[in-house]
């Protein structure tokens, strides 16, 4: 027998196949029907026409590579939020921003932690570095900072705290935040995965980019997939100080931002006016469906209080999250439901328009109310 055919291929890394794979939300039902997607925090309302506009005049040139610096997005963001733009970092969506931070501040025999509940890619982003992950209790579905800095260790390179939290739409306040950073020591990054920041009032913002400029081991994230309706691209951002940004540059992929992506984010980050609707019409379907859902309570079903543009339902009568699942896919809706993430009795709900959430709302009475 010769050693080709005795040698069984190559093997990964034992902390890379103990990964769980990210699984998206569904877009279709199992077996293929078209859905409408209420289960990937879209914005419902699309992509605003600057945006689109944008896109479609850069689309032309297809044959020559993007900007490498993706000059036009830093600028315009460094615009809108005061920031300078040397350091501002962009990447695919920001998952590969988070990638890259662990990647760049972890490995084998380090720690990443992060809070109960929290977004998957932290734990898939701690073990495809060889790190381990820790996760620290939460408190009632929220970050609790207490336990956080609890389970820092002499091996914590990392933390990623969601604000709001993903998948369960809770807010950590800014003096929280500040509490946090300030006792985590000195050598410990803090990731504040900011994806949602832009469905947030004025008065609840959280501090993390005042941090980001100020602080040197603080990076904020944030996303153009959400409010700004472009998910397609995948585009994202970040802030740090001028060391972790040129850290990340270094093993970031090179030309990670399209062209014609980065004419549509610099306008989308511009258009006030679609943020802003954006945000109103999601702050009035959000109340309206927490209200529809609340009275359905003497059928076991209620919900976390979110700050983002989904809310986290939770199901303790005889309705389950699971039959509730099913029974929404069936009648033409895919939400998110989460044994995955230790939450097999949630479903998490994007807010979609207002014909989608009287007709999930509807639904979800009368499936409560069969029993």
């Amino acid at each position: 027998m010769s050693m080709s055919e005795t040698r069984s291929g190559p093997s990964p890394k034992s902390w890379i196949a103990a990964i769980a794979p990210y699984v998206p939300g569904k877009a279709s039902s199992d077996d293929g029907r078209p859905v409408v997607k209420l289960s990937a925090n879209e914005n419902p309302l699309g992509t605003g026409a600057a945006a689109r506009e944008a896109f479609a005049h850069a689309s032309a040139n297809l044959a020559t590579y993007p900007d490498p610096g993706a000059a036009i997005v830093r600028e315009a963001i460094a615009r809108v939020h005061d920031l300078d733009p040397a350091r501002v970092i962009y990447g695919t969506g920001s998952d590969e921003l988070l990638h890259i931070a662990a990647s760049a501040y972890a490995g084998p025999g380090d720690e990443i932690l992060y809070v109960r509940y929290g977004f998957s890619v932290y734990d898939i982003a701690a073990r495809r570095v060889g790190a381990t992950p820790v996760i620290a209790p939460d408190s009632d579905y929220g970050t609790d900072v207490d336990a956080l800095l609890g389970c820092v260790t002499e091996r914590t390179r990392v933390v990623f705290l969601a604000n709001p939290n993903n998948p369960t739409g809770t807010m950590t306040p800014r003096a929280e935040i500040a509490r946090l950073h300030a006792a985590l020591p000195a050598d410990v990054l803090l990731v504040i995965d900011q994806a949602y920041a832009e469905y947030l009032d004025a008065d609840e913002d959280d501090g993390g980019l005042e941090l980001a400029r100020t602080a040197p081991n603080v990076l904020v994230t944030r996303t153009f997939s959400k409010i700004h309706g472009l998910a397609a691209e995948r585009i994202g951002w970040g802030y740090a100080s001028a060391e972790i940004v040129g850290a990340l540059h270094r093993i970031r992929a090179p030309f990670n931002l399209t062209t014609a992506g980065q004419a549509a984010a610099a306008a989308a980050i511009g258009d006030s006016a679609w943020i802003e609707a954006s945000r109103a019409h999601n702050s009035r379907w959000r109340q309206w469906f927490c209200d529809e859902i609340a009275s359905m309570g003497n059928h076991g079903l209620s919900f976390v209080p979110s700050s983002a543009n989904f809310v986290l339902l939770l199901f303790d009568g005889r309705l389950t999250a699971e039959a509730a699942y099913q029974g929404l896919m069936r009648g033409g809706y895919a939400t998110r439901w989460l044994p995955g993430q230790g939450l097999p009795n949630a479903l998490r709900i994007t807010i979609g328009t207002e014909v989608q959430m009287r007709d999930v709302a509807r639904m979800l009475r009368e499936l409560a109310e069969a029993g």
